[in-house]
């Protein structure tokens, strides 16, 4: 339910049922023009109509009609080909924002934006039709291919990280998105961005270390944001590849995390970057928070060294409970030299908007210096609740408060609900991001739709677990009901369900496609070099390759420089590398660093750039998840109903399949009585998901609780609105008692009386007798032949 003030609650409660309502479109206020207008918004759920469970996308549709002003009729105003001073108010992908409400003041009824404008010559009127936020999710659904989960054996994502990550694409954010997601020459750039919003899948970078399911949860209780990574134990490691392997000497690197130390096992997390040296060497730069300390420590030295530190000792960290920004600039930058002494800056953000930022500190000691290497990963260890974790590239300075936030940079359009449905390898997909939503949600038992305020809403089946007991709005056939029709029929009845899941039995990788360069390509000085590979869609995604020297080949992707053609001298910290898939392409982009000319040659001069995909040696395997009680008294008065859910690759948990399948059995194991489209009283406040309690007390005797999960409402130009509801109810009306009554059997067989040997025998006395009649032993058992 929307939250009125006073004023409207009166008049609800008082039946006033005045109405008003404001329209606006492209910022303008057309209230005055709008002859009618309906709103109607429902779940496109394909379960039984009957069943008390109910799934699938709604996205909410706004006509209105529309007259002229001022003597000019609507079509000369705001037909297609009107002037745009006046016709770009109702252009297709126009803003519209509707308010409707009793008494004086509205409230929200759509948010969206104008899908078709219609004008007839002759008439004041022009038709608009307008659709929710579901239209910006119009563009190709697009999900990263990690090979992390079936590599590990571990999930890399859910399936509620997928419904995050294609709102994020749509500009729909639930926390604050990647910095600089665009490759833009000169510009900052996202390396790595991990939204840990029920999943280690990164849409910028990829996951390279995946912590055992057993040692973590996903929480949305003191998430910073939304949704946050929660151990369940201390000293909880991922890791990411970047998506660009960026050269130290000469980068500046941001990285950053959301935490909240009030929740989790212990109080220290760490935010450390991994450096490929020459041969199998590691180079290390880290921040570690200790927040029951009070204590940021600073490190520079190799992986898994001890070296001298900077530290800061802070009372806030102690004392101020609630999430944290916390963040550290690692600069490498200044020098062309083959090493480096960096220095790095921290910069944290309380929960009351405290700034800790400590100052610029260089590392002097030779344990800190930090030779000529690529970024490797990023890797986060926690013992607390992290989200948004991220690293940036090309920054100039250490950021100011704001932009350290992004504050003004984005709005929160987006509520997620628990996350389900693990996923060691992400679907592929296909078709627009609102259709893969709604895919999600059918597979998922889950409900998506954008409110009337153009928020985002995602719920799980969960909410079919406990049977409401509460109402948010109560309806009686004495004022607010002016129709019911009630009907129940077996078809809700599903008390054996299957739920199929395609289940990972085998975790074995092997090498699947590869591509060897076919010639020695040139780096120019202070240049790039951009190469395209054919990449098929089905492939998973292959990352920077490694640079290898003289001392080490790389496994799997790699790549050499060398200063001449020949391959005589390898050099290594010299050339950033980034990938990216860009219309069924691997795109590989050099950018040389130095002032010499470098080339992709091995040592024997031939080509250096090998890539190779992974993949898994063997398919899923379809298992199915039965929810069934054989016995039951539904099986007994209603017979065994089949209910099969769809066979689908969201669903890779035979666990998950198990949560579904229990839920529809639980949702089907007795029939609902369906309640037709019920007509009541205008009420603004009623939204999908409401539960109302329906009381008829003039026919129907009923006294229920039912679910929202369809909403009509319009206005004639005569003023009056009419508000119709669709409803489930949320349960049965309990066992049949058949008080009374002895139910016929299923089937009537004719009587047939069979011969006794005694008959049989005065019949035919002898066995010629009996051979001379032609009978056959049936006819004679079961005839009156005897």
């Amino acid at each position: 339910m929307q939250q009125a003030d006073d004023a409207t609650q009166s008049a609800l409660a008082a039946g006033e049922r005045t109405t008003t309502h404001t329209t606006r479109l492209g910022g303008e206020d057309l209230s005055e023009q709008v002859q009618s207008w309906q709103v109607e918004r429902s779940y496109a759920t394909d379960l039984p109509a009957a069943m008390r469970a109910f799934s699938g996308s709604s996205s909410a549709q706004l006509q209105l009609q529309l007259s002229g002003s001022r003597g000019v009729t609507a079509p000369e105003l705001y037909a297609p080909w009107a002037p745009h001073a006046t016709g770009d108010i109702t252009r297709p992908g126009q803003s519209v924002v509707h308010l409707g409400g009793v008494g004086t003041t509205p409230l929200p009824a759509f948010r969206g934006t104008v899908r078709s404008r219609s004008a007839q010559a002759g008439t004041d009127t022009v038709q608009v039709t307008a659709l929710d936020g579901a239209e910006r999710l119009r563009g190709p659904a697009l999900l990263p291919k990690p090979y992390a989960g079936f590599l590990q054996g571990r999930p890399v994502a859910t399936a509620t990280w997928c419904v995050d990550e294609l709102l994020r694409q749509a500009g729909v954010h639930s926390a604050p998105p990647p910095r600089y997601p665009d490759f833009i020459e000169g510009q900052p750039l996202t390396l790595v961005h991990a939204g840990l919003h029920g999943g280690f899948a990164s849409p910028y970078g990829q996951p390279e270390i995946l912590p055992p399911a057993s040692s973590y949860t996903w929480t949305r209780d003191g998430a910073p944001h939304e949704m946050a990574l929660l151990p369940r134990t201390t000293g909880v490691t991922a890791s990411w590849f970047p998506r660009s392997r960026v050269t130290v000497p000469g980068s500046r690197l941001l990285a950053e995390a959301w935490v909240n130390p009030a929740i989790g096992p212990g109080d220290t997390v760490t935010l450390e970057l991994s450096l490929d040296r020459t041969g199998n060497a590691r180079g290390s730069m880290r921040m570690e928070v200790d927040f029951a300390e009070g204590m940021v420590r600073l490190y520079s030295n190799t992986v898994g060294g001890s070296s001298p530190y900077f530290y800061w000792v802070w009372t806030a960290l102690r004392t101020l409970k609630g999430p944290w920004h916390i963040g550290v600039l690692f600069d490498t930058s200044g020098t062309s030299g083959s090493s480096i002494y960096p220095t790095m800056q921290p910069r944290l953000t309380g929960p009351d908007g405290t700034q800790l930022l400590g100052a610029p500190a260089t590392f002097t000691d030779s344990d800190g210096l930090q030779a000529a290497a690529e970024l490797r990963e990023l890797k986060l260890v926690t013992d607390m609740a992290v989200e948004g974790v991220q690293l940036t590239s090309g920054l100039s300075a250490m950021p100011s408060p704001s932009v350290f936030a992004q504050t003004g940079t984005w709005t929160k359009g987006a509520e997620l609900d628990d996350a389900m449905l693990p996923l060691y390898a992400v679907p592929r997909v296909s078709g627009s991001q609102w259709e893969v939503v709604g895919q999600i949600a059918k597979a998922s038992m889950s409900t998506a739709e954008f409110d009337e305020r153009g928020i985002f809403r995602w719920r799980n089946h969960t909410r079919f677990g406990s049977t409401p007991t509460t109402a948010d709005l109560s309806l009686t056939s004495v004022r607010d009901i002016a129709s019911l029709t009630l009907t129940e029929e077996i078809d809700a009845c599903r008390n054996y369900v299957v739920q199929p899941a395609k289940v990972w039995e085998s975790f074995v990788t092997v090498a699947g496609t590869t591509y060897t360069d076919t010639v020695v390509r040139t780096v120019p000085a202070n240049g790039t070099l951009t190469v395209s590979y054919v990449m098929a869609e089905e492939e998973f995604d292959i990352g920077p390759p490694g640079t290898d020297d003289d001392s080490v080949v790389t496994s799997g992707s790699q790549v050499r420089f060398a200063t001449s053609k020949a391959g005589t001298t390898a050099v290594k910290g010299a050339v950033d590398v980034l990938t990216r898939r860009e219309d069924g392409y691997l795109v590989v982009r050099f950018s040389n660093r130095t002032s010499q000319t470098l080339y992709t040659a091995k040592k024997d001069g031939t080509p250096s750039v090998y890539l190779m995909t992974l993949k898994p040696e063997a398919d899923t395997v379809e298992r199915q998840a039965t929810a069934y009680v054989p016995g039951t008294d539904s099986e007994r008065f209603y017979g065994r109903q089949e209910h099969t859910g769809d066979t689908t690759d969201w669903i890779q948990d035979l666990s998950a399949a198990q949560s579904i399948a229990n839920a529809l059995y639980d949702a089907g194991a007795y029939p609902v009585p369906v309640i037709g489209d019920v007509e009541v009283l205008y009420d603004p406040r009623v939204q999908l998901g409401d539960v109302v309690r329906l009381t008829d007390t003039s026919g129907t005797r009923l006294d229920t609780l039912a679910w929202v999960v369809g909403i009509s409402t319009s206005a004639a130009a005569d003023g009056g609105v009419r508000q119709t509801l669709t409803l489930r109810g949320t349960t049965p009306n309990g066992t049949p008692a058949d008080t009374g009554l002895t139910p016929d059997a299923a089937a009537d067989p004719a009587a047939v009386v069979l011969a006794t040997y005694a008959s049989v025998s005065a019949a035919f006395p002898t066995l010629s007798v009996l051979i001379a009649s032609g009978l056959t032993w049936g006819e004679i058992k079961e005839s009156a032949h005897v």
